[in-house]
């Protein structure tokens, strides 16, 4: 696939797969049997396709990351972010990290039915899992194939503890459910917000929910007494950074409690996709935006270093948590701490325990 501008999607082509030994280049040859598209009036349609995965949670020993186990009911993301550090992921289906990703969805029907096996097994001991660890549990297909909101009444029938992290409006959803759960302390979601500029936010990410809307979802869970934080990720150096305060006000006015951030990733072929949007996107604002990401990342534009790599390094990268950690000062985020509970885990009676 050619480069341009596709409509609905942030990434313009397919990169190569790393793990793939063959890849097709276009030439002059080829170019005379295809001849080049007009991709500003393409459309890629969204295919899903069956993931037979036989367990659901994906285990991780990475010390940046505060949680063991993670549940991800799809892979691939249909809201398209063109920061996405889950992109290269794709590959290992033998997909691209580029359109492939935001348009083949891998769907894991089984999900509630494999959690619910998880929990089942002696060897399970109750803790936190992260539901969106890789890619977002609330994507548009959810609203038809409510497997996220199957899973949430696993969680709740166990009483297993689960941290969201999201971008979609269709959360509030399952309100019902995440209220009943936090009464139990035994839920916390987290809304991750890059920008309140709602034609950033179109380019960047074009199958999210818009910033009024993600700060609606905010209110509405803190008005049910949910646990709310505001993810501010990721800051973009020369693009974002200076939204965090602006964020962080919003989001606390209308009942967030937390807040954290992350800065920009971009692992493997993210680069070229990320450098290649900021190209098409913002021209006149590309060798601002490439110098600061640079500034956070030694001179180049990313690290894969532990601790590195979701923080940054340098001047810059100081500056910019500085000014979040002035800003969740100022709005009064993050002044308590939330354990959730995991001595309320339980078992259906009668059921049968499996020994491994």
């Amino acid at each position: 696939m050619e480069r341009g501008n596709i409509k609905g999607r942030a990434s313009g082509y397919n990169p190569p797969n790393r793990f793939e030994e063959i890849e097709l280049v276009a030439s002059e040859e080829s170019d005379r049997f295809f001849p080049d598209e007009d991709l500003s009036e393409k459309r890629v349609e969204t295919k899903f396709f069956q993931d037979t995965s036989k367990t659901i949670l994906a285990k991780n020993d990475s010390p940046d990351i505060p949680f063991t186990y993670s549940l991800n009911p799809y892979r691939g993301c249909e809201h398209g972010c063109i920061y996405c550090y889950a992109r290269p992921s794709h590959e290992y289906l033998g997909f691209s990290s580029g359109v492939d990703f935001e348009s083949k969805i891998m769907v894991k029907q089984d999900a509630p039915g494999l959690l619910r096996e998880a929990f089942m097994k002696k060897s399970w001991e109750p803790q936190v899992i992260s539901l969106s660890g890789n890619t977002d549990c609330y994507q548009p297909v959810e609203r038809k194939l409510e497997l996220t909101r199957r899973c949430l009444e696993v969680f709740l029938e166990f009483r297993n503890p689960v941290g969201i992290v999201t971008k979609n409006f269709l959360i509030t959803r399952d309100i019902n459910i995440l209220a009943e759960m936090a009464r139990l302390n035994l839920v916390s979601v987290f809304f991750s917000v890059t920008s309140l500029n709602q034609d950033l936010t179109r380019r960047m990410e074009p199958r999210t929910s818009a910033p009024a809307k993600k700060l609606e979802a905010i209110e509405m869970l803190s008005s049910r007494s949910v646990p709310v934080g505001v993810l501010v990720a990721p800051v973009i150096p020369g693009l974002t950074d200076e939204e965090i305060p602006s964020i962080l006000r919003e989001a606390s006015a209308r009942g967030a409690r937390f807040a954290s951030m992350q800065m920009l990733r971009l692992p493997f072929a993210v680069k070229d996709l990320f450098v290649d949007w900021v190209r098409r996107e913002y021209p006149d604002r590309e060798v601002r935006i490439v110098s600061r990401l640079k500034q956070v990342r030694g001179g180049k534009l990313s690290s894969y270093e532990f601790g590195e790599r979701m923080r940054g390094s340098g001047e810059t990268a100081k500056a910019i948590h500085q000014l979040f950690h002035a800003s969740c000062k100022k709005y009064h985020l993050n002044e308590e701490e939330l354990e959730l509970s995991t001595d309320k885990f339980r078992r259906p009676r009668g059921a049968q325990i499996e020994m491994f």
